[in-house]
């Protein structure tokens, strides 16, 4: 029995009692149903009565009483035990815990996903650095986090499109045309630009490409640094994320939207809904309306657009392809977008609570023998994704860029990271994995089969290290759902840490040998222990996945 399937149960029960008239009270939707952290507690617990007790008019224990009496006929619950103030601790027999296995082999990679989310369209946006320069660790962890994201998203139902805003209009990217410029004829590199090997790199690539170039007058020499180099920027970005697993559905031109009359239809869409004013010369966008700290220029007395148009166009442009929420994840260094962003949301006549989020991500270090790394080799003052990739690996930069919330600073320990050691994280699930499969290939070599589902005896799997396994296995599409809802996918990394120190523990246990010793013949606690060992492969298989990280077969 899975909690899912336990926590239908509980409504099952309330409904009859309602049906019985023992309880007055509405059917609630869904109700809760955790595992006990105490095994003397029973196996899960649920808080259903103390929610329904007040509208019952009933004390909470009378309410549990109720409902314990009709949960204690389901087929599969062992004992129900009324607790403290009006808990359910359920304890589940033997062969209705252990099934579990089989239901999780039968599901393979489909164990874990839901319909939590299902019928909601979100574009995920993230990393979107400006394309004039190598995506630096900041951007790394929103690649590895926005990437694991999206996966968890779909898991949990929804309809995502991940998206990479390429910010390739304004002054920025004038400075990066104008570094490369510079580099090429063998100029200092104008102040506030662009500097590093990269620089140097690109630069002689467009040189090679195009001789007669440094023969121009200086602005067209301008035009084509900038435009060229802009192509090769985005290029090596595109290179990097691949490489790294990120993937993006879109790839969004911040030009396009000037090109196509996007921002200009913005602004009329946003003067029509009444927020638009003129002052000064310039177009304003009365943002103070929805709690901004002060009105927003969208076109300056001397006609310039600022960002903030394209940023207004850009939301309402990802609302017309139909996307109901608008996910932004942005830098430690953006916390003043957050306001400005659901003000646009707010006047374009949207609900700034549901159509938009904004997540923000703080800062990372790397260490190296207790040291601070602070410089690439190749972009001179900030660490590249190809650094971190060079360093410590795809799979050891995504599992530990993921596996802490994003509200707070990161440091990854260089040293720790590429060892073989129990305090290795991404080493310590992935062992796991890489043990269950070599238990599945002894097996295969021994002739010993788990046997088909019809053969397969649950009830067996009831030794205490058994249940604490088949505990936390069941918990696992819990964890996605909750991971997709909060937007938080290093649940789903310390779930998998829970779940390989179950293992671990069990595989160490002398009391648990999987395969019959020597030529011995092999038994039904045998069999059933290679649906046990499978099923947590395949868990472990199925959310190495969401975060985009291999699950080796070997180590």
């Amino acid at each position: 029995m899975t909690p899912e399937e336990l926590s239908q149960a509980v409504l099952s029960a309330v409904r009859a009692s309602v049906e019985a008239g023992e309880l007055d009270v509405a059917v609630p939707e869904h109700v809760t149903v955790e595992r006990s952290k105490n095994r003397d507690h029973g196996d899960y617990a649920t808080n259903v009565a103390l929610q329904l007790a007040k509208r019952a008019g009933k004390p909470p224990r009378e309410v549990a009483a109720v409902l314990a009496a009709r949960l204690t006929a389901v087929d599969g619950v062992a004992s129900v035990d009324v607790a403290g103030p009006g808990f359910l601790n359920v304890t589940l027999d033997a062969a209705s815990a252990g099934a579990l296995a089989r239901t999780i082999v039968e599901g393979g990679a489909a164990y874990g996903r839901g319909d939590s989310l299902r019928g909601l369209k979100i574009n995920l946006e993230f990393v979107s650095a400006n394309p004039t320069g190598p995506i630096h660790i900041g951007g790394v962890r929103w690649a590895a986090v926005g990437d694991s994201l999206g996966r968890i998203l779909r898991a949990a139902g929804a309809d995502v499109s991940t998206e990479y805003y390429i910010n390739d209009a304004g002054v920025q990217i004038d400075k990066f045309g104008a570094s490369l410029m510079a580099s090429a004829n063998g100029r200092p590199v104008p102040e506030d630009g662009y500097v590093g090997e990269y620089i140097n790199d690109i630069a002689a690539e467009i040189v090679a490409a195009e001789p007669d170039v440094l023969t121009k007058p200086e602005d067209e020499q301008k035009k084509v640094f900038t435009a060229v180099g802009l192509r090769l920027m985005v290029a090596e970005i595109q290179r990097s994320m691949e490489e790294f697993g990120a993937h993006f559905d879109v790839w969004f031109s911040e030009k396009s939207l000037h090109a196509s009359g996007a921002v200009e239809k913005a602004i009329e869409r946003l003067r029509a809904q009444g927020h638009v004013y003129d002052d000064g010369g310039a177009i304003w966008l009365r943002t103070t309306d929805f709690g901004d700290d002060k009105d927003r220029v969208l076109i300056k007395s001397d006609g310039e657009t600022t960002y903030f148009a394209s940023d207004a166009a850009y939301y309402l442009d990802k609302r017309d392809r139909g996307n109901e929420v608008c996910v932004y994840m942005l830098g430690a260094d953006h916390h003043g977008y957050v306001g400005r962003l659901k003000a646009i949301v707010a006047c374009a006549g949207d609900d700034p609570e549901h159509n938009i989020e904004v997540l923000i991500g703080q800062f990372v270090k790397m260490l190296r023998g207790g040291q601070e790394v602070r410089m690439s080799k190749r972009a001179g003052n900030i660490i590249t994704i190809d650094d971190v990739v060079e360093w410590i690996g795809v799979d050891a930069a995504r599992y530990s860029l993921a596996r802490s919330s994003t509200d707070s600073t990161l440091t990854l320990d260089i040293d720790l990271l590429t060892s073989a050691a129990r305090e290795n994280p991404v080493y310590y699930v992935q062992y796991a994995h890489a043990r269950t499969c070599s238990i599945m290939k002894n097996a295969a070599a021994a002739g010993v089969d788990k046997g088909s589902a019809d053969q397969f005896k649950p009830e067996l799997l009831s030794h205490e290290l058994e249940s604490i396994l088949l505990g936390v296995l069941g918990e696992f599409p819990q964890v996605v759902a909750k991971s997709a809802e909060w937007r938080e996918p290093h649940h789903v990394a310390r779930y998998l840490e829970q779940l390989a120190g179950a293992y671990h523990r069990f595989n160490d246990s002398n009391d648990n040998r999987v395969l019959p010793i020597g030529d011995a013949e092999p038994t039904d606690l045998n069999r059933a222990r290679l649906w046990l060992v499978e099923a947590t492969r395949t868990t472990i298989a199925n959310g190495l996945e969401l975060l985009g990280v291999s699950a080796p077969e070997r180590l």
